[in-house]
């Protein structure tokens, strides 16, 4: 199967171009206080390094904003960074005053059309993108009622409304947003904007859940639409660390042959047969991995059964035995060692495939 991306607008956010068949970026949002500089420099850091090709920073106050230029002129940032705005325009020309790469803004929130307009004039300035977000949970209460409380109808002409308002304003480097909880709505929405306008869109669930149910779900609506050519920037959100948003990101993407994303790792399911504690291992081998971009496959199997077919598939795997464990090399066993060598023989062969 191909899947065969729409092609949308390209726009720049600092010096990545998002649309027109740009790669899909992934996208996260810090979870960290912003007040907090220790905290917040750190989980920067973590996701500049799990991948994360743009970072999102809630701004709401104007402490907030102080402490936003503060993290700008610290230098830290090595991809582009948005601040995410709501209710306050002031906040986000002072955001973009201070250097962010874009904003996110709900038009609907942030007071009217000559709030909006400042916001634009000062982003055209700055040459900062904008992302229009819209959530179902705040829909401009009298679209809600002239749809009569369809959420999915109130989304897309709220969507479009602000489309048609940036575009009277001259600016056009701009993506769209439309979350929804539901994953149907979502998948819905952003098939209907998709359809009406051929600007960026970004793509997530909003408030998806903690890690196992969100990234079902967002797994499910994500993939959806990516399969159907949908689609340019994601976020996997999650109620839990970051960095677990990238990966979760990369993966779908990666799933799909939309993205490499480094390492992949296949491991059994476990049954009876499992010879090893096989949970505890793979935990292991992705320590060994964070942080890797190098393209290799590796394999943890747990017994004879299809462990060493899988491994012999893999650049790296492991089958274990009753006794042993086999290290597998390029299709071919290297080594056979006592099951509780077996890590450290992997780690060594691993860091010969990653130099």
């Amino acid at each position: 199967m191909e899947i065969i991306r729409k092609k949308t607008k390209e726009i720049m956010l600092g010096k990545l171009k998002i649309g027109n068949g740009s790669p899909i970026s992934v996208q996260s949002m810090t979870k960290s206080k912003i007040a907090d500089t220790v905290a917040i420099k750190k989980e920067i850091q973590e996701l500049i390094n799990s991948g994360c090709d743009v970072i999102r920073i809630a701004v709401p106050d104007d402490c907030a904003a102080d402490a936003f230029r503060k993290l700008i002129n610290s230098n830290i940032f090595e991809v582009p960074v948005v601040a995410d705005i709501h209710f306050d325009y002031r906040l986000a020309i002072e955001c973009i005053e201070a250097g962010a790469d874009g904003i996110r803004i709900n038009p609907g929130n942030i007071g009217g059309y000559e709030r909006t307009a400042k916001v634009i004039e000062s982003a055209k300035k700055s040459h900062a993108a904008v992302r229009i977000g819209i959530n179902s949970g705040s829909i401009d209460k009298m679209i809600l009622k002239k749809n009569r409380g369809d959420i999915r109808s109130s989304m897309v002409e709220s969507a479009m409304e602000n489309i048609r308002l940036l575009e009277s304003l001259d600016f056009f480097n701009f993506k769209i947003s439309a979350k929804a909880s539901s994953v149907l709505n979502t998948i819905d929405i952003c098939r209907a904007i998709s359809e009406k306008c051929s600007y960026p869109l970004h793509l997530g669930v909003t408030e998806a859940g903690p890690l196992i149910r969100g990234t079902v779900k967002s797994s499910v609506g994500l993939g959806v639409l990516l399969a159907e050519g949908i689609g340019d920037t994601i976020r996997v959100s999650l109620t839990d660390r970051s960095v677990k948003e990238v990966m979760a990101g990369h993966i779908i993407l990666s799933s799909l042959g939309l993205r490499s994303s480094g390492i992949d790792i296949v491991s059994c399911p476990t049954c009876g047969r499992t010879m090893a504690d096989l949970p505890g291992i793979v935990d292991e081998v992705e320590k060994m991995i964070l942080n890797v971009k190098k393209d290799l496959k590796l394999a943890v199997m747990g017994c004879i059964v299809n462990g060493p077919g899988e491994a012999r598939d893999a650049d790296l795997g492991i089958a274990f035995g009753r006794e042993k464990a086999a290290l597998f090399l390029k299709g071919s066993v290297i080594k056979r060692v006592k099951k509780d060598r077996i890590l450290e023989e992997f780690k060594k062969e691993l860091q010969k495939l990653i130099q």
